[in-house]
């Protein structure tokens, strides 16, 4: 048995024998088919978990950057992980996003308007599945680097934002410490995105899947470049901490002015065309200036667990304590 067959199997067995009686017995049978869906969420979830575990665990034992010194934050960036991974948030924006999405798309195709499919622009695609799927990443990345310069740009956004900044512990489970309203209104964004450009929903659940695994890697706790061409082509560890490097991570035109350098997710190119690229040799510290002890920070508190970090995320966005850039 392969590991296709084993995951299928796997989904199968937790959607008979589990998901599918208990929604039946809640009265949820309408939505038995997207649950179906869920539990593919779940079961790549816990291969992502699994793989990341047992490849980048290991790497960040043998080339660290730095000790970890608070183990706590290192656990807490887990339940964010498992969160995301599993499909638990997925699932919920899902349900919320799925009609509206169908709606709106019946109504542009009353319009005569259709989404622009990318495998129509070029016969190749057809031919070569691959090349459709990286075009897939090429394009969604694109569009993620503006979303995340836009995070950086906003006194409001970066409210949120600077939750995900605020770890001076970076490691292989920070890539999901985020603000979940901002990934809510993330994934919104991305999965408008995905319909127009044509992307069907078991393409987009893989396109997710690789994309959070290289994010996994950028912000691993370890030494790893790709050297002096291959920095240039994917975002590698080095290149994505200096985006989370205290200061110039996210300041602009000195100190205490939004902005930042290499907000590129996947490719650095979009950095590298719209002059925000930053390359650097070494391996920065991590976190916000104004973490640092005064003078040069305020001693901010971002929170220690889960709920008091979104909270206090909330009191950032609506300007209810000083803005974490200053």
């Amino acid at each position: 048995m392969n590991v296709s067959d084993l995951l299928t199997n796997s989904q199968a067995w937790l959607f008979e024998t589990i998901v599918q009686p208990a929604m039946f017995f809640l009265g949820l049978g309408e939505f038995v088919e997207d649950a179906f869906e869920g539990v593919e969420w779940f079961v790549l979830g816990v291969l992502q978990l699994i793989v990341l575990y047992l490849v980048l665990r290991p790497l960040e034992a043998w080339i660290p950057v730095h000790a970890i010194s608070d183990r706590r934050a290192r656990w807490n960036d887990f339940i964010y992980t498992a969160l995301h991974r599993l499909g638990a948030f997925s699932i919920a924006v899902f349900f919320i996003l799925d009609p509206v999405l169908d709606h709106i798309t019946a109504l542009l195709h009353l319009q005569g308007v259709n989404p622009l499919h990318l495998e129509h622009l070029w016969s190749g695609f057809l031919q070569y599945p691959a090349l459709l799927f990286l075009a897939y990443l090429v394009v969604l990345d694109f569009f993620d680097y503006w979303y995340h310069r836009a995070e950086h740009q906003f006194s409001w956004w970066w409210g949120l934002h600077s939750l995900h900044h605020s770890q001076r512990n970076l490691n292989l489970w920070s890539d999901n410490r985020n603000h979940l309203l901002d990934d809510f209104i993330r994934d919104i964004y991305m999965g408008v995105i995905a319909i127009v450009i044509g992307v069907e929903p078991r393409q987009y659940v893989m396109l997710v899947m690789a994309s959070q695994m290289l994010q996994s890697l950028q912000h691993a706790n370890v030494r790893i470049h790709f050297g002096k061409i291959g920095e240039y082509l994917l975002v590698s560890p080095r290149f994505h901490r200096l985006h989370h490097a205290i200061g110039i991570g996210h300041e602009s035109e000195g100190k205490g002015t939004l902005g930042g350098h290499n907000f590129a997710v996947l490719f650095p190119v979009w950095d590298v065309l719209f002059g925000t690229a930053l390359f650097q040799k070494e391996f920065v510290q991590t976190g916000i200036r104004d973490q640092l002890p005064a003078p040069e920070g305020s001693a901010r508190n971002y929170g220690q667990g889960f709920w008091s970090q979104q909270y206090l995320g909330i009191r950032r966005m609506l300007g209810l304590e000083k803005e974490s850039h200053s």
